[in-house]
């Protein structure tokens, strides 16, 4: 028999399988030998006060086995000569809008500016150690996209998307750890996503699609307002190449300026919409475990036996603006996410054990176009212009290299430079600078509001010990390719399905996938009927 069992335990019981029988074998009146199975549907963490407690859902089955282990992997027809749609990008949206595409008999061609995963690391290196930025391979273009570095968290805030399982799913069925199916706050880590990328990428080409690396979209091809393929930059042979087909998903990743500029010089519509700069704060991780667990730093490696490394959730309303933590990072490293010369972009990721000295997270402030205009002239592209603004500027406080200005928490809130800086995880290094008179009054003055809020709801988070690094400005696009809600194709030219992040419908690696999907299952019932 089989039972559905919902536990509340102890950070310890919840490490041990024979309490958790144990605890179990009461609760359904029964002995523990006959319990044979015990498998953890969902496991949360509820650290709301001292008494720490770990909820758990179970299946229990009592003088039975489950049937047969469970795969999840999907069986793709030979889509080698089907219908072909071509795939403008190679981050969660189009991996997924590929694979999707081949469960309903179609041919995805994947075309990807930049690199293929393992010769993208060496282009990381060199913006981490020798400050030379590549445009076309980086931390934000590439195989798997910006979500490849950006540690595989894997939850969205949204129950609404779409299903969220078959795309957790989809990731175990290529190498993760099928844990990520049954935690709150799923999550893979940067050092084992490669492997899965480079899976999903090979049962894209075992099944007959096309994945094209170092080919950069310069163009549509475009006949009575209708689709016909794109012109690539062959940047591996410095020619050009053209790819075929009446169908092209747009999943480009939002730091992918060149395509809105295409688009606009194009006449083809898109739209400003609102998104979010800050900077990411980081603090020693014991730190926040201590605050989060609510113990003393010297309690923490006890506590750590038994809990994972803290994260923090945190948001204010300052001035009418939210202000708020986002893609928070234990155990993480702040990386340098420029994706031209002349900027400087952080962001953040951990590793799969989350075992790195520091928590970091982007502290951002929502923009709103009354703080674009001065760069109203620039039409819908006012907020990618300003979003330059600050990067070039936090490239010339920096000293126009990969290094980043920096300032210690308490000094940025008291408006004081720091005379000097703490040890920070960011490679390319660090200068002391004033943030609070560098960014623009509507970030820097709510942040520092809102950091006093913060340091209010998580007592010691408002420390000298932690460190500001500018600038978080890339955690969302500042521009929407319109798309028709049911059809999903735009308004304007046939066939173009704006997809994912760069088209202001994602925010994150699961809700990414699930665009693409989306996406995929809109062009099949399009061909299909």
């Amino acid at each position: 028999m089989k039972h559905e069992l919902q536990l509340v335990v102890s950070p310890e019981e919840a490490a041990n399988e024979e309490s958790i029988k144990t605890i179990a074998a009461q609760q359904l009146f029964t002995s523990q030998d006959s319990i044979t199975l015990i498998k953890i549907l969902k496991r949360s963490i509820d650290a709301r006060s001292r008494s720490i407690k770990i909820n758990l859902k179970l299946e229990v089955y009592i003088n039975e086995q489950p049937a047969e282990a469970v795969s999840y992997k999907i069986k793709y027809p030979d889509v080698s000569n089907r219908k072909a749609v071509i795939i403008v990008g190679a981050g969660p949206a189009g991996l997924f809008a590929a694979l999707e595409l081949m469960e309903k008999g179609l041919k995805p061609i994947v075309i990807e500016r930049g690199k293929d995963v393992k010769s993208r690391r060496r282009d990381l290196a060199a913006i981490n150690k020798q400050h030379i930025v590549n445009p076309h391979s980086n931390y934000c273009f590439g195989e798997g996209g910006a979500g490849t570095y950006s540690d595989g968290k894997l939850y969205t805030r949204s129950t609404k998307r779409g299903d969220i399982t078959k795309v957790l799913e989809t990731f175990v069925a290529h190498g993760a750890d099928d844990t990520i199916l049954i935690e709150a706050h799923p999550h893979i880590g940067t050092n084992k996503l490669p492997k899965i990328i480079e899976a999903i990428r090979q049962t894209i080409i075992d099944n007959g699609g096309e994945v094209h690396f170092n080919k950069h979209v310069t163009d549509l091809l475009l006949k009575n307002n209708s689709i016909q393929g794109v012109v690539c930059d062959d940047l591996e042979n410095n020619t050009k190449v053209e790819f075929i087909a009446d169908a092209v998903i747009l999943a480009t990743g939002h730091s992918s300026r060149d395509i809105f500029e295409l688009l606009h010089s194009k006449n083809i519509l898109i739209e400003s919409k609102t998104f979010a700069m800050g900077v990411r704060a980081e603090h020693p991780q014991a730190l926040i475990d201590s605050l989060q667990y609510h113990c003393t730093i010297s309690e923490v490696v006890k506590k750590r036996e038994y809990l994972p490394p803290a994260s923090y959730s945190l948001v204010q309303q300052v001035a009418g603006r939210g202000v708020y933590s986002f893609c928070m990072c234990p155990g993480g490293i702040i990386a340098p996410c420029a994706t031209a010369p002349g900027e400087v972009v952080t962001n953040g990721w951990s590793p799969s054990k989350r075992n790195n000295p520091f928590a970091n997270s982007g502290m951002v402030v929502t923009i709103e176009p009354g703080d674009l205009i001065e760069y109203q002239q620039y039409g819908p592209l006012a907020g990618l212009r300003y979003q330059q603004a600050l990067e070039k500027m936090a490239w010339n406080a920096g000293g126009q290299t990969q290094t980043a200005p920096a300032q210690r928490l308490l000094d940025f809130v008291n408006s004081r430079l720091s005379p000097h800086l703490p040890e920070t995880s960011y490679q390319p290094g660090v200068k002391s600078s004033p943030l609070h008179s560098l960014l623009p009054e509507p970030i820097g003055k709510r942040l520092q509001a809102g950091f006093k809020e913060f340091g209010k709801k998580m007592r010691g988070y408002l420390s000298n010990d932690a460190v500001i690094v500018g600038v978080e400005s890339r955690t969302s696009s500042p521009v929407r390719i319109p798309r028709d809600k049911d059809t999903l194709q735009h308004p304007d030219v046939k066939g173009l399905y704006p997809c994912g992040e760069g088209a202001g419908y994602a925010g994150g690696i699961v809700s990414a996938a699930i665009d693409g999907q989306k996406c995929a299952d809109s062009i099949a019932d399009f061909y299909h009927n």
